[in-house]
């Protein structure tokens, strides 16, 4: 009896085996073509990471740009010696709420501002605000600010201070300060100026 198999199962073996090899063949060359999609990738990727860097070299240059445009407008609109900048500040404000300012210089109004509570809690806390720059010829001119609001005991309080700024060569700088007056119970409105 012969124990060799039939030749249609020999046939089966070898295709079977066609197949493996076909296999990883397949898997080979698929390996090769995502290894090298995986290096294209690479490089795709470190050129996306300069062109970041170069991006983000191009963000600081542009914010160093606009500092220093808007330095040279600041120049151009206000002159050193003829700018002048009026400020505005709290210390205590436990006499007085503010609700809204206005400024007149020279019998123009030049700023009008209305607080939020937010704001004015700012201001109470230490805060300073910028409340006018602008320019104006040397000489005598009249600043009056009208501070409106809540005095004591919460009863509406509006309070107008002048104050004659006498402008000299460079910037002029106003501080109008609301101040508690403990002795008094009441807000006092003062002012500093300096160049």
């Amino acid at each position: 009896m012969d124990l060799e198999k039939p030749p249609s199962e020999n046939n089966g073996g070898t295709q079977m085996r066609h197949r493996i090899i076909a296999f990883v063949i397949l898997l080979l060359s698929l390996w090769i073509v995502c290894s090298t999609r995986a290096e294209e990738m690479g490089t795709t990727h470190r050129e996306i990471d300069n062109l970041d860097s170069q991006i983000q070299t191009l963000k600081g240059e542009i914010l160093e740009l606009n500092t220093l445009l808007f330095k040279l407008q600041e120049d151009l609109l206000f002159p050193e010696d003829s700018s002048v900048v009026v400020f505005l500040s709290i210390e205590g404000g436990n006499y007085f709420t503010l609700d809204s300012i206005k400024l007149n210089l020279d019998d123009k109004m030049v700023s009008s501002y209305l607080y939020t509570d937010r704001e004015a809690m700012a201001l109470k806390k230490g805060g300073i605000q910028r409340l006018y720059m602008g320019n104006i010829k040397s000489g005598d001119h009249q600043l009056v600010a009208v501070f409106t609001g809540k005095g004591p005991q919460e009863k509406d309080y509006k309070r107008a201070e002048t104050i004659v700024v006498k402008k000299d060569k460079g910037a002029t700088f106003i501080k109008l300060i609301i101040r508690d007056n403990s002795g008094k119970k009441q807000p006092d409105f003062v002012y500093e100026t300096w160049n």
